[in-house]
């Protein structure tokens, strides 16, 4: 049997090997999709129903293979903060808007736009989420009573701090077992879903022992219907798409890192590649009809993408199989869901923020000691104690002013002559100095790149030489990259300059880009054709046809070979 399109080559073999990864992945996605609902401040079965929707049509619609989508704990923090700020209605408008966002950057191709996005910044936010999503399941790992959950970090730990005389011994005892569970089941039994076996064990043991004395997802949120999600129309107007804007924007923007991000690992385990651009469309779709089945904002899960590809997957059908896994269990198992105690989501939800800390990468860009870490400490800490918003557009600024200083002090501006006593008679900045130094031309040699972050280098730089007004500026731009209009400006500036006591300006060696722009203005032909040269030596000879001679006679400094006979004519 076989297959065409998207598809073409599937065959029974391969659909075997999806059925085994999808059932597995499947499994493994309904308690973490719980339990990052009951993290995201709603009700569990929206979880399972966003792992449903969501996974099947990423996967139907997605640019990559085997990626695997549905609720993950990136979004916690931003998901619950919504939920605060606008309520679980506006939660669902709000990721509808983000999955249209998510569809115009596909279709526009604005996928690579999301890979400039500084490492320590998304290292950064990813760290502080880590910290929020662990220090949020501590009160349910220790069964504290009485509390109320808050938008800001410090407020959850004042208040976590206040009742922790509450600890209930019963549910840190459940903790611990589901905990333990977690951490020796993939020793032992690696093939075995750790998460599954943590819940069943400690709900089996909270369920006998401790029945009625343990909080439960049923006496939490009550029963979990067994139905099939309902279609229900969202009531989205004007006023609701103004206020739900920046959510909406923000919910894209991690979306689509966390599900690019999961495409590229999944890439580098089976040495494909995936479509970017297809693949933020894939989300997008997800995101706009998950909200009308009542499931929250969805994304790619690096995790169970990768264990989607551990398990032998081979296409698309992995993440489909996996979605019906998923509704199947709903239909036939969801009752007993109910009682799952809450302090067995604790430890798995304190198990994903350890694996999503990126601690390593974290201590790696603090001991390198340059901005970076600069930028990295910033996001994390603004992420920690105020907004995911606020922290990625601070750390996006600070990462690009740092950037544009550094960029800055690259650039090198420095008064060069020949030497002599070197193959080609090159040119370096030790043969300038007070007895050896032309006084009617002049030459400059630019690296770097001549941008707006760079004007106040280059103008002090030259402003010397415009002081003593020589009849030749020769311009070196071989290792000039890039030029913008600030650039463009500073160098018309100094032409308009020189034209006006019937200087000329000459350049060499000039890169297409920068060139480009001086036509685009129109400086180009200002600075005239017949002045633009590819390499140096030829500037200099036209430099040398222009001096005035007169000038030259009596001459000591002898900067350049032709400088003698120029010195002492009667000796030529």
């Amino acid at each position: 049997m076989k297959w065409t399109g998207r598809f073409y080559g599937y065959t029974v073999s391969a659909f075997r090997k999806d059925l085994v990864s999808g059932l597995i992945v499947g499994i493994i996605a309904i308690p973490l999709g719980m339990a990052f609902a009951i993290a995201a401040g709603v009700k569990p079965e929206y979880g399972i129903y966003t792992t449903i929707v969501a996974g099947i049509l990423v996967s139907l619609f997605g640019g990559s293979k085997f990626q695997i989508a549905g609720p993950t704990g990136a979004f916690i923090p931003i998901l619950f903060a919504i939920v605060m700020q606008y309520g679980y209605e506006n939660l669902l408008i709000a990721g509808f808007m983000a999955g249209v966002i998510l569809v115009l950057l596909g279709l526009f191709k604005l996928g690579a736009l999301i890979k400039f996005i500084p490492r320590p910044v998304t290292i950064g936010f990813t760290a502080g989420i880590a910290i929020i999503i662990f220090s949020g399941q501590i009160a349910n790992f220790l069964g504290l009573q009485g509390l109320q959950r808050h938008e800001k970090f410090l407020d959850n730990m004042k208040d976590m701090l206040l009742h922790l005389s509450t600890i209930h011994l019963n549910s840190v005892i459940i903790a611990i077992i589901c905990l333990c569970c977690l951490l020796l089941t993939p020793r032992y039994f690696s093939k075995i879903p750790a998460s599954l076996v943590g819940i069943l064990v400690s709900s089996v043991v909270a369920f006998v022992f401790f029945k009625g004395d343990v909080a439960t997802i049923g006496s939490s949120f009550g029963a979990i219907s067994s139905q099939l999600p309902a279609f229900h129309l969202l009531d989205i107007t004007w006023e609701r798409i103004e206020q739900l804007l920046s959510p909406a924007f923000v919910i894209a923007m991690l979306g689509s890192i966390e599900s690019l991000l999961s495409a590229v690992v999944a890439d580098g385990m089976t040495r494909t590649r995936h479509n970017s651009n297809r693949e933020l469309i894939g989300q997008g779709i997800a995101n706009m009809i998950t909200p009308f089945f009542g499931g929250i904002p969805a994304t790619g899960a690096i995790a169970r993408t990768a264990t989607n590809i551990k398990n032998g997957a081979v296409s698309p059908f992995s993440g489909i199989i996996h979605g019906i896994v998923v509704l199947i269990v709903l239909l036939l198992f969801a009752p007993y869901a109910s009682h799952i105690p809450l302090a067995s989501i604790a430890p798995i939800l304190m198990l994903v923020a350890w694996n999503m800390s990126e601690r390593a990468e974290f201590v790696h860009v603090l001991k390198t000691k340059t901005t970076d870490s600069i930028v990295l400490i910033l996001t994390f800490v603004l992420t920690v104690f105020t907004t995911l918003t606020i922290a990625v557009e601070v750390g996006l600024i600070m990462a690009v002013i740092l950037f544009v200083k550094r960029m800055s002090e690259m650039l090198t501006v420095v008064k060069v002559l020949p030497d002599p006593t070197v193959k080609h008679e090159k040119l370096y900045p030790h043969m300038v100095g007070e007895d050896h130094d032309c006084p009617q031309i002049t030459i400059y040699t630019i690296e770097g790149a001549l941008f707006f972050g760079a004007a106040d280098i280059f103008g002090k730089a030259l402003m010397s030489t415009i002081t003593l007004r020589p009849k030749i500026l020769l311009l070196r731009m071989g290792k000039v990259p890039f030029m913008d209009t600030t650039g463009e400006a500073n160098i018309a500036s100094l032409v308009m300059h020189f034209q006006s006591f019937s200087g000329q300006v000459l350049i060499s060696g000039m890169k297409h880009q920068p060139k480009d722009v001086l036509k685009r203005t129109g400086l180009y032909p200002i600075i005239g054709e017949n002045h633009f040269f590819e390499h140096t030596g030829e500037a200099i000879d036209y430099a040398l046809t222009q001096l005035d001679t007169n000038r030259c006679i009596g001459c000591k400094h002898y900067a350049f070979r032709e400088c003698r006979l120029l010195s002492d004519p009667e000796k030529a």
